[in-house]
């Protein structure tokens, strides 16, 4: 992350862009890419790093932020880097248009209560690369769609490009849930309200080989009813069992308080954001003095400050509630660097796109329901 007072001093690299300009010289400045097409937003063969990422798309569809899927490679390589839903990844869940600023994202929209409403989408990550860099969207809605975008990198000699790459994951469990593990000892214990265990936690991250842990976007909908935090967050960091099938040896290097503890906030969640920290959007925020955790919520965390590193592997997950005690539906985007290859087990699946619909919005009876 570069000052004002870098840019007093020469700086050693050349501006390069990517966009969807009007080849013309006209006004027409999008692409349009058809349903089930994939679109490459830069497809470069040099050394560098994307420093900023801006796009804005025109979709039909209502729920385009979560049909629509971007994908990131570096250097050649065979499976992606980055793979999530383009609002998921952009810090905008739920397929819902929010304004939302962090270190890493932010983003504008005109109407919040309109669902499918145009959004801009900011990614301020550096994303470097040393001989080729593809970042494309894959359209899985069942209509087309235009985009609008900049890709903005600097070009520079290969042996100034730094070692890690930049990945992201997305996961869902919709709804959280635990396997009947009776039999299990530490299951049974959970069961009695003491997880000394992550295997039945929401799964965030696991990344094996050596790099730094940055944060996720968290999209939680609060099915089950009254505060849904509490649960703590375990990182489990260069451990030698090394297996991605959790339900590792305790207790973890990192251990939290409360998912809403790791998240910076207290008392549960605020309607604040912060550069590395805070809620970026709350369905419920003003209804009866909701305390901001009714209907769907979004939070995020980047460890900038409090830099995350590892050197062999690392697994990160969080309690869905007290000794995952809750029901709800979890979405969340991960994201780290590493040195490459990375682990296959770092992805799951992308499951289909009507099964990364978000829950339909809250209803009157369900309004009814808090107020008698």
């Amino acid at each position: 992350m570069r000052n004002l007072d870098d840019l007093k001093a020469p700086l050693h690299f050349k501006s390069r862009r990517e966009s969807s300009y009007d080849r013309n010289g006209g006004n027409s400045d999008s692409q349009g890419v058809g349903a089930g097409e994939t679109y490459p937003l830069i497809d470069v063969d040099a050394a560098g790093e994307v420093r900023h990422i801006w796009m804005a798309i025109a979709s039909p569809d209502p729920f385009y932020l979560r049909s629509i899927l971007i994908r990131m490679y570096w250097d050649n390589e065979e499976t992606p880097s980055v793979e999530a839903p383009v609002g998921d990844f952009f810090g905008v869940g739920h397929a819902r248009s929010y304004t939302h600023t962090s270190v890493c994202f932010s983003t504008t929209v005109n109407d919040e209560r309109r669902q499918g409403e145009g959004v801009s989408l900011n990614s301020w990550v550096p994303m470097p690369f040393s001989s080729h860099a593809r970042i494309e969207l894959v359209n899985q809605s069942s209509l087309g769609m235009s985009v609008y975008y900049y890709v903005d990198w600097r070009e520079m000699p290969e042996e100034d490009v730094d070692p890690f790459r930049f990945h992201a994951t997305w996961r869902r469990r919709n709804p959280t849930v635990n396997p009947d593990d009776t039999g299990d000892e530490l299951y049974d214990k959970m069961m009695q309200g003491s997880n000394q265990t992550d295997k039945y936690n929401f799964p965030i991250l696991y990344a094996e080989g050596r790099g730094n842990y940055l944060g996720i976007n968290l999209y939680i909908d609060n099915i089950t009813g009254e505060w849904w935090g509490e649960g703590d967050d375990m990182i489990f960091i260069d451990r030698p069992e090394g297996t991605p099938d959790w339900g590792g040896n305790w207790p973890p290097e990192l251990h939290g308080t409360g998912s809403e503890d790791y998240l910076c906030h207290a008392w549960g969640m605020q309607s604040y954001q912060h550069m590395y920290c805070g809620e970026s959007w709350c369905e419920d925020k003003d209804f009866l003095r909701a305390h901001n955790c009714h209907g769907k919520v979004s939070v995020y965390r980047f460890h900038v400050a409090d830099a995350i590193p590892f050197e062999k592997k690392i697994r990160v997950s969080m309690e869905h509630g007290t000794a995952n005690d809750r029901k709800d539906d979890w979405a969340c985007t991960a994201y780290w660097y590493q040195e490459e290859p990375h682990s296959p087990h770092s992805f799951e699946p992308m499951i289909p796109v009507e099964q990364r619909m978000p829950r339909p919005a809250r209803t009157d009876r369900m309004i009814a329901t808090y107020m008698f």
